[in-house]
């Protein structure tokens, strides 16, 4: 590869991406998904559209938002920050960058080229096959990594539903998927005709997952697929479905990292069940990092394949958060290493060791969930927030990363929207990252939970639009997920 030497420890990893001289751009609505890592490597720099530290982070670069259009989706959000002539003169004359971005499509590949930048993560192309859940199934079953019983193929009307269920047994509980979207809004509880009928529009012409259902608990891990094998993060719980922070039946709304919060031995079924996949990735020309979500059936302690992120996701930051904060080194350095022109070869197990052992963290989306349009006046600030002994929550002082917080009493709010912009149904308006939990063993949401929730929604003050104001809120609500 290039002149620098093979690095051979983590002491050697730590120098080199320290000194990195090829510029990084985080190409984000947000910060959140890599916060803290600017703290690692040199020369990385985000690009946002949100100004959540309001000019007050050292490394965020704001395009002007004047006259933006309404983004349908992040792949928008991207091609529009890309695209934008203020980010343009802003790399003038440096040596060619790494792109890091959460969704893009082949446009945004296509801009990236024009402007000397290199997307820092496996193409579009294969992205998009490896996103199906049905692609993933496939996956799995050759990596020998079992989803829940299954059976795939299409349906017309719920009579040829009934006829897929019972060519493998399934029962009429089901679970039904289509290939493409979140899971929040493309899986669908089919139990009868009728429930057939309320989601048929959805469901018919689609290739689908039919899953018998089963009692679990829902989950997430990330990983990294490297040249040396794979590196998994900390086991999380989802947190998924309350009706007081998210609008979406079994849409996602935060995570849980609690090593006591999954029976004995199943973190470890987890984490191999993860390298087995991150192995049968690279085999597929997939590098770097992903996030699979898998179910515990809590009536057999079996774990099975749920679905997989092939990106920068969610559990990305709070991944990095732990790995850096116990184990002493964030787990996305090991896919910078797989972009940046360098060769390394160290113990694996070894870091991977480091990983296991953590207090309990959480965070939390908290999303508008009321069907409504208004423009906000003002706004939660991002920084560390504290709750008092009577549940009020209060902004204590700015800050830039969670680690900043003291004791579970305080959390680092990181805010989407604030005074200016317009909420909506569905919309993200902000993550919350504290220690502790959010919801108990029997997945119920905790008190603290609530109070967060409450609390930091009541901070918003809003009022309807002006009569003659545009608002057009997106028609697809992918663009409410701003990581």
């Amino acid at each position: 590869m290039a002149t620098t030497p093979k690095l051979r420890s983590l002491s050697e990893i730590y120098r080199y991406v320290r000194r990195n001289e090829t510029p990084i751009y985080a190409v984000m609505p947000m910060p959140f998904n890599l916060l803290g890592l600017d703290q690692w490597v040199g020369s990385f720099e985000f690009i946002n559209y949100f100004d959540i530290f309001e000019g007050a982070h050292p490394r965020c670069f704001i395009p002007s938002t004047a006259g933006a259009p309404v983004f349908k989706s992040m792949e928008d959000l991207a091609n529009y920050l890309i695209s934008h002539p203020d980010f343009r003169a802003h790399i003038a004359g440096r040596k060619r960058g790494k792109a890091l971005i959460v969704m893009f499509d082949e446009e945004t590949e296509a801009l990236a080229a024009e402007v000397g930048v290199d997307i820092a993560l496996p193409p579009y192309a294969l992205r998009n096959r490896l996103d199906s859940k049905i692609e993933t199934t496939r996956l799995g079953n050759e990596a020998g990594v079992a989803s829940a019983p299954n059976t795939m193929g299409r349906a017309k009307n719920w009579e040829e539903l009934c006829a897929l269920a019972d060519s493998a047994s399934l029962g009429r509980d089901l679970v039904v998927q289509t290939p493409y979207g979140d899971s929040g809004r493309t899986t669908f509880f089919v139990k009868t005709e009728d429930d057939w009928d309320r989601y048929a529009a959805k469901m018919r012409g689609e290739e689908l997952k039919v899953m018998r259902r089963i009692n679990h608990l829902p989950g997430t891990i990330e990983g990294c697929a490297t040249r040396h094998g794979t590196l998994v993060g900390p086991v999380m719980t989802d947190i998924t479905g309350f009706e007081e922070i998210t609008p979406y039946k079994g849409g996602w709304c935060g995570n849980d990292m609690a090593p006591d919060i999954l029976p004995p031995g199943v973190p470890d079924k987890v984490r191999e069940m993860t390298r087995k996949f991150g192995d049968r990735l690279y085999a597929e020309g997939y590098k770097g990092v992903f996030c699979l979500d898998f179910l515990l059936d809590t009536d057999t302690n079996e774990v099975y394949l749920g679905e997989l992120n092939p990106r920068i996701s969610g559990a990305t930051a709070p991944t990095n958060l732990v790995t850096s904060t116990y184990g002493g080194c964030p787990l996305f350095l090991f896919h910078l290493l797989e972009y940046l022109d360098v060769d390394w070869e160290i113990d694996l197990a070894a870091v991977q060791a480091r990983w296991t052992d953590y207090d309990n963290w959480t965070q939390l989306v908290l999303k508008q969930t009321e069907d409504k349009v208004e423009l906000i006046t003002k706004g939660p600030r991002s920084g560390i927030w504290k709750m008092g002994t009577d549940g009020v929550v209060r902004f204590m002082r700015p800050a830039l990363n969670v680690t900043s917080i003291g004791d579970e009493s305080e959390a680092f709010y990181l805010r989407v929207y604030g005074a200016g912009d317009y909420c909506y149904h569905g919309a993200d308006l902000g993550v919350l990252m504290t220690r502790g939990r959010m919801q108990s063993a029997e997945r119920q949401l905790l008190d603290r939970a609530k109070l967060w929730n409450a609390g930091i929604k009541g901070q918003f003050v809003t009022v309807p639009p002006a009569p003659a104001a545009r608002v057009a809120p997106p028609e697809d609500m992918t663009a409410g997920k701003w990581f």
